[in-house]
Order: structure tokens, then sequence, then C-alpha cells
């Protein structure tokens, strides 16, 4: 921690910082005054409260010019001004190595996940600083910024116009969207390399930044799920308490789960929770704590079955309103190929789990996990019919990998 409780902050002011790697800072979003620190097991840092003053105050930095600034000048901005969190590396999925030089820096420009926010919508009307942040991009990578559409339709102008950036157009269900996905199929990660990512309403965010010098991290996030009335989006910052949503969820006397995030990756963080930092989408369903006598022997027409055990496979274009009943118990593999089925990548998923869970390394590394993050293997955990914590090993892989090799 570098700012007490009970201090004023700006937007814009350094909270915290990595352990490891000191210049790396986290920002306030918001003015007003840090409330409380909420430590768990050794003094970890689990959530900073802070109470808006509404002012809306911000630290202000000095801003080099892009045309002239210089590699070193623009990270210097970003860690100073709490940006740097903005970029993910490849491999691990973990905050960017500022001393590392990427070999290209990757933009998804649409979502495929279960009721994702439109990207195009997200970042409607800011062409401006979209472009000002993608020539800040520009300055941080040896290789290209690339940019990824969706091929099925149009994109809005802040995409189709940007300049300096690669652009490629994919089709196809989820996971296409992922990044991870198209970096795979684009320029794929080998051993030593190092790709950074970032998503689009953070360009917009590092534009503003090299605009006017603020740390602005209010972004637009899709209130969606079976359990809210009116789907539709909201204006907020980063770490905005949800508690204020409650009355746009169904009361129906059943407990209901409130995601930040998809349903697939995202965290339980409930009504009281709030919005992460990389989510620009809240999710709402129902608890699946009702049993269900007979379980699959019933002929279930209102379940979603991806192995054909329900008669519902003849009704593909079904919608389906799920919970979070994990409909079987956990158990050994079942090696039924849906693993396979579910992830576009060159990888045998299946075997990549299991080298993760026996902890061999070499492997591992084999087996291709330095492509690959939890979002990528998070329908191999949703179609596993063995209910195997897939996400959750592979992050166990990963940090082994971290300490291993680096």
């Amino acid at each position: 921690m570098l700012v007490a409780e009970g201090s004023a902050v700006k937007a814009g002011t350094a909270i915290f910082c990595d352990k490891y790697k000191p210049e790396i800072l986290f920002a306030s979003p918001v003015s007003g005054t840090l409330q409380q620190v909420v430590r768990g097991e050794r003094r970890k840092i689990q959530e900073v409260v802070i109470v808006p003053d509404g002012l809306n105050e911000s630290e202000q930095h000095a801003v080099p010019d892009l045309r002239a600034a210089s590699r070193e000048e623009v990270v210097k901005l970003m860690l100073s001004a709490g940006a740097w969190p903005f970029l993910v590396q490849r491999p691990y999925g973990v905050i960017a190595n500022p001393q590392a030089t990427p070999k290209a820096i990757f933009i998804s420009g649409f979502d495929t996940a279960p009721l994702a926010a439109d990207a195009d919508y997200l970042v409607n009307g800011e062409g401006a600083p979209f472009q000002k942040g993608i020539d800040a991009l520009k300055k941080l990578t040896s290789g290209s910024v690339h940019l990824s559409l969706c091929a099925d339709y149009p994109a809005n102008n802040t995409f189709e116009r940007a300049k300096g950036v690669e652009i490629h157009r994919i089709r196809g269900k989820h996971p296409a969207g992922n990044v991870g996905v198209q970096i795979h199929h684009i320029d794929p990660i080998c051993k030593g390399d190092v790709v950074w990512t970032i998503a689009p309403q953070h360009v917009v965010a590092l534009g503003r930044l090299f605009t006017d010098g603020t740390y602005d991290v209010a972004k637009v996030v899709a209130l969606v799920g079976p359990e809210v009335k009116k789907p539709r989006y909201y204006r907020m910052v980063a770490g905005a308490s949800l508690s204020g949503l409650a009355e746009l969820v169904n009361d129906r006397g059943e407990r209901k789960r409130v995601i930040s995030g998809n349903v697939l990756t995202g965290a339980n963080v409930g009504i009281n929770g709030y919005l992460g930092f990389y989510s620009n989408e809240v999710t709402v369903i129902p608890e699946g704590d009702r049993y269900e006598p007979l379980g699959w022997l019933m002929p279930r027409f209102k379940k979603l079955s991806m192995s054909r055990t329900y008669f519902s496979w003849l009704m593909p274009s079904k919608q389906y309103a799920l919970n979070t009943n994990l409909n079987g118990g956990r158990r050994a593999f079942v090696a039924n190929g849906q693993y396979e089925r579910v992830l576009p990548m060159d990888i045998l998923p299946v075997y990549l789990i299991k080298a993760a869970l026996a902890g061999n390394v070499e492997r591992m590394e084999q087996l291709g996990i330095y492509e690959v993050v939890e979002e990528d293997l998070a329908l191999c955990e949703f179609v596993c019919a063995s209910k195997v914590e897939v996400q959750q090993i592979l992050r166990k892989g990963i940090d082994l990998m971290m300490t291993e090799v680096g």
C-alpha cells in the first residue's frame, strides 16, 4: 500500500504497487477518501474501498508528443499514471513486464462469449482516443499491432478507420473472439516469445491519457442474464459497486449469482460486490441449488446437452436460461472428444490438463501451455462430462511454469 486509510485521493493517484515490480502502480479510479483496506491471509490485499466525493478530480500528468516520444517516455507515463495494468502478457496471462519488448500486440475487436457486450457499441464515437491509444501502443512493440474484427458484419468507424494496425477478419462461434485463439492462428507463441494483449476500451483509456494527461477508466458495461429485468448498457467506472443494480434484478424469491464478467470466466462477486478491472459485462443467473429427482434419467427437453444425453439436442436453436448446477458429480476423465470439439487450436487439451495435474513442466511446454490461459479452455470445462475444474488446474500449471521457467 502507498496510501493510508483515511487519506484523500484523486482519480489517478497511485494507491498500491506490485510487490515484485514496484514500478507497476495501481491507481484510484475516482477522487474521494480511501475508507478501508481489506486484507486476507498473510496480509494479502484483497480490496481497497474508496468512497467517491463526486468531484471527479484527477491527477494531471505531463504528456509527451507521441510523434517524437521514445519508447521509454511512453512506458514511463503509463507506469506513473497507473495505466500499465491495461497490458496483459502472453504467455501466462499476467500483467506485462515493462522491461520486455513484445513481438506483437493484439486487440480483439469482438467478443463471442455468452451474452457478451458488443465491442462496436462499447467504443462507438471514441475514434480519436482509440487512434491515440494505437499510436502509443506502436511505440511499445518491435512488431505489429493486430486488430481482429468479426467478419459477419461491418465494424464501426472507430475500428474501420484505425491506422497503424493490421486488421484481421475472423468468423466463427465462441471462442473465436478470444484473443488467445486469434494469436494462435495469426502469430503463434513459441518458447521465449512475448505477446501483449489489451482490450478495446483500455485502448480508449490509454488514448485519453496521452491526450489530456488524466487517468480515466470510465467504460460502458452490459448488464445481462436471465435474472435481469431489462438487459441494457451502463456507463460505469472500473471497480464500481454493483449494489445499485439490485433493483434491476428479478425478485422471484430465488437465489441469484452476480458475476463480474461472463458466465464462463467471470468472478462470483455477489450483489454487494464490485466491477472487475477487466470486465465489461455483469451477468446475473439463478443459483443451481435445487435438487432434481432422477437427474439424467428424465427426457429433459428444457436442458442443454452437448453430448446428446437429453432430447433437447433435437432443437439446436433453442435458447436456455442456465443456472449454476453441475448436473452431475466429479469423476475421472471421460475420453469422449468433447474438449477438442470446442477448442479451435492445435493443442491436445486433455493431455495438457493431465500434465498440469502431474506438475510435468517439460510435458506442459510440449503441449502448448504458453499459448493458453483460462478463458481459452473455459468451454472445455463447460462441456466436461467429468466436471473437471479445467481452468483452476490450468492456472496451477501456469503458476508452476512461472516458478520453474520464468
